[in-house]
């Protein structure tokens, strides 16, 4: 049975790719830092949907813990058909307010850790000549909302970059651009989201959904929800200064207490 290895499969969006891959058959490999709870969620995939499921704790801030993810998807033994690259957080403050090793972690977690996984995995993939990525990135990658933007932008030029260069391949590499999703990330990163109206809100399932159908039908850049689809068209045709202009603006908004 093909395995798919999803990071930050705890909650949100790696949550609900974790259930959709378990519902399609996969057997898994679930990243996260909370031990507990990944068995907790390991339990409920393996007894709903009947399939294997090994718990890999690793805090990807850490080069000795990535490491030993970066293992786990060289393998050549347990080889992984679908990486789903979704760990990630955001940070509140400006980068001139914020802690220089908060910036490093959001370096590590949202560019480090991707690159050096995707790199790690693509080595059996192409061998196979088969295999998904899928890097959970952002609309705020459209946008210059801060440092987060910023690497989420590295994450849809990366995923642009492979799935360019894979294009004679059966290796399908896909960006997932979501707008705002109903997780803990928010919370989190106790960013103030009160004034955003309902319909802005997307749900993980309806996302990942998207993303699924997307990445396998060989779509680079996956957009959930119409307004979004929408606002991402403007952001990549707007004059910059308006883009920029318009990212702080809500940078700015989410830093409101």
């Amino acid at each position: 049975m093909a395995i798919a290895l999803v990071t930050g499969a705890t909650a949100g969006i790696g949550y609900s790719y974790a259930k959709l891959l378990a519902r399609e058959g996969f057997d898994l490999v679930i990243v996260a830092r909370d031990f507990p709870r990944l068995n907790k969620v390991a339990r409920e995939l393996s007894k709903t949907f009947k399939v294997k499921v090994e718990c890999l704790k690793a805090d990807l801030t850490k080069p000795a813990q990535l490491a030993k993810v970066e293992k786990r998807v060289a393998s050549s033994s347990k080889p992984i058909e679908v990486l789903i690259n979704n760990a990630g957080f955001g940070i509140k403050d400006s980068f001139i307010d914020s802690s220089l090793s908060k910036e490093q972690e959001l370096l590590d977690v949202l560019v480090t850790a991707p690159m050096r996984l995707a790199h790690s995995v693509l080595g059996q993939m192409v061998k196979r000549n088969s295999g998904v990525i899928v890097n959970v990135s952002s609309v705020a990658s459209f946008i210059a909302g801060g440092t987060y933007s910023a690497a989420k932008s590295y994450l849809t030029v990366f995923s642009e970059y492979l799935h360019t260069e894979l294009r004679d391949t059966n290796i399908k590499i896909s960006a997932l651009c979501p707008g705002f999703t109903r997780t803990e990330f928010h919370a989190r990163g106790k960013m103030k989201m009160t004034g955003l109206p309902s319909y802005m809100w997307l749900t993980t399932d309806q996302v990942v959904k998207k993303s699924w159908k997307d990445a396998k039908a060989g779509k680079v850049i996956s957009i959930p929800g119409w307004q979004y689809f929408i606002l991402s068209s403007i952001a990549r045709v707007a004059p910059r200064p308006i883009v920029r202009r318009a990212g702080i603006n809500v940078r700015r908004k989410q830093r409101v207490k």
